[in-house]
């Protein structure tokens, strides 16, 4: 087997990775002789690279122009078109807003602005890991073009949604010029993942040791995450740990005086543009009244507090007072490979401030350890990208963990708080919107509980553990215990049959009253799922590549545990 998987990787040192389906098929055509040249013309190489996808009129359209057979310029072509085409997109919408009359529709475009400049920098980071294939890293290479193409179509559905309830066309005619994006976007997704399928078949998923750097440089080497046991937890983690604790900040907050800062947001002013390097922000005790924005750019920030009942981060914007949902949270990560521990972060609108975020996470590779996360509906915009939550405590009534991120939780406790009358309560509300985004919720071995006042009211208040916010909607509940207040049909619709058959939901090795599962909803899009499929929802399998949790020092399981 070491033998074959050498010859394969030879065979492909020299193929750009999101490419390889496209010159195998080039080849192949070129062996068989045929109608002469024209088989092996640019045409024939468009129409090969669009064979996997969704949209091949608007794939090949896009290679129209194309004068090679080149796998890495058809792929550099087919990015630039969709680079090109949302740039347009953002050029309309700023005289969409120009000439928009009421601030509501203006704070859609602002949205929008914001997070198709974030979808243009994320196609063109795609196009940057693509030229750099390295196929001793096909794990990380794959999953990386994946997730950001993944977010390119989140951010796209992110702008629509920014025009909920807003009056006029403006959101009509945004979603239009969106059209050819969107369909550009799942394209390119549909490219990477095909190639996922053909690594898979070979066998090179994973090519040797992985490895994560110490604060000082030195390489840690350990096992592959499929080889432990399951609840195993490897010794590294644990040496991890006080790695973490030993780090020195690189700024100080604190309400008192004794840090350099009062205010959280003049330490991450610090960090340097396009930061490369780990800078720890210690926040002392106290309750800090701000809106904290860790601004697109400034990477590897690890915040530290005291404790999430003695380090708290509050806010209380919200949709009932004129705030857009996404620009609602108390703390917003625009940024990658944030760490946050031993912190908290809270919205107080209450339940009558409808949408009111807590914490918003746009950045990619973002770890949570031992925080809190409070606030009524919608708490946690888990939005795009990967993300892990480890011991953490997240409270809320409506939809109050949602968003279109690849997000495991483990070890945490959702915390149902009572509603306002008439009002039900559900946990989750995941946004996936294309059949090959990385997109879902997984719960591993936590703990879904509900507040004294929830149990108090009578009668009593329904809750559920989610319901399908968009038509790919997906979570995964598993090795938990639910509590005997969730509805025994478990899951909730959005609104009448929307989503009951595309949707993926699945329970495994649950337990606890809430956990049977003879009465639960049989929508077709209901799982049943058995142990495999349900170790690939664990963070050693669904990540792809964990070393960013592992290099984050927490603890981290990354199998199915004994429960």
């Amino acid at each position: 087997m070491a033998n074959k998987k050498k010859v394969a990787i030879a065979g492909l040192a020299s193929i750009l990775l999101v490419a390889m389906c496209v010159a195998v098929a080039v080849g192949v055509t070129k062996k068989s002789g045929g109608d002469g040249g024209s088989i092996t013309t640019s045409t024939k190489a468009a129409h090969a690279i669009c064979g996997s996808t969704d949209y091949k009129e608007t794939c090949e359209n896009s290679l129209a122009s194309a004068n090679t057979t080149d796998p890495k310029e058809l792929i550099k072509i087919a990015f630039n078109a969709t680079i090109e085409n949302i740039s347009g997109v953002l050029k309309q919408s700023a005289l969409l807003k120009e000439a928009a009359n009421d601030e509501s529709t203006k704070d859609a475009l602002s949205i929008c602005e914001e997070v198709l400049g974030d979808a243009v920098d994320d196609l063109y980071r795609s196009t940057d890991k693509v030229a750099q294939f390295d196929v001793n890293k096909v794990n990380e290479y794959v999953e990386d073009v994946k997730t950001w193409l993944s977010a390119v179509i989140t951010y796209q559905e992110t702008c629509i949604d920014a025009f909920e309830n807003v009056s006029g066309d403006t959101g009509e005619k945004m979603k239009n010029l969106l059209k050819t994006a969107r369909e550009l976007s799942s394209n390119g997704l549909a490219m990477a993942s095909e190639l996922s399928s053909i690594f898979s078949s070979l066998q090179l998923g994973n090519l040797g040791s992985r490895r994560l750097l110490s604060k000082e440089g030195r390489e840690l080497y350990f096992k592959d995450p499929t080889d432990y046991a399951p609840g195993e937890e490897p010794q590294y983690v644990k040496k991890g740990r006080r790695l973490l604790s030993a780090w020195r900040p690189n700024a100080v907050v604190a309400q008192d005086g004794s840090g350099q800062f009062r205010k959280i947001n003049d330490a991450i002013a610090q960090v340097p543009k396009k930061n490369d390097k780990v800078f720890v922000i210690y926040v002392k005790a106290g309750l800090y009244k701000e809106n904290v924005i860790i601004p697109k750019g400034a990477h590897k920030i690890v915040l530290i507090g005291d404790g999430p009942l003695k380090t708290r981060i509050t806010g209380n914007k919200c949709f009932a007072k004129g705030t857009k949902t996404f620009q609602s949270a108390t703390v917003a990560i625009n940024a990658d490979d944030f760490v946050a521990k031993d912190i908290a972060f809270e919205n107080t609108a209450g339940p009558e401030g409808h949408q009111a975020v807590a914490l918003r996470v746009s950045g990619d590779r973002a770890v949570f350890f031992n925080v809190h996360i409070d606030g009524h509906q919608d708490s946690l915009y888990a939005h795009t990208y990967r993300q892990y939550y480890r011991d953490c405590s997240i409270s809320g009534t409506i939809d109050f963990i949602f968003g279109d991120a690849l997000a495991i939780f483990q070890n945490c406790k959702f915390i149902v708080r009572k509603p306002m009358d008439n009002q039900a309560c559900m946990v989750t509300a995941q946004g996936r919107v294309d059949p090959r985004s990385q997109g879902a919720i997984v719960i591993q071995n936590s703990d879904i509980q509900a507040e004294p006042a929830f149990l108090a009211t009578k009668p009593a208040i329904k809750a559920y553990l989610g319901r399908p916010w968009k038509e790919l909607s997906r979570t995964i509940i598993m090795q938990s215990n639910i509590g005997g207040f969730i509805a025994p049909e478990g899951w909730s619709p959005w609104m009448g049959t929307f989503a009951l058959d595309t949707l993926y939901y699945a329970e495994y090795q649950n337990r606890g009253p809430g956990s049977d599962l003879s009465k639960r909803v049989t929508w077709k899009g209901i799982r049943h799922i058995n142990a495999q499929i349900a170790e690939s929802w664990s963070g050693g399998r669904a990540f792809g590549g964990d070393f960013w949790i592992r290099a984050a020092a927490v603890p981290y399981v990354p199998t199915l545990m004994h429960v």
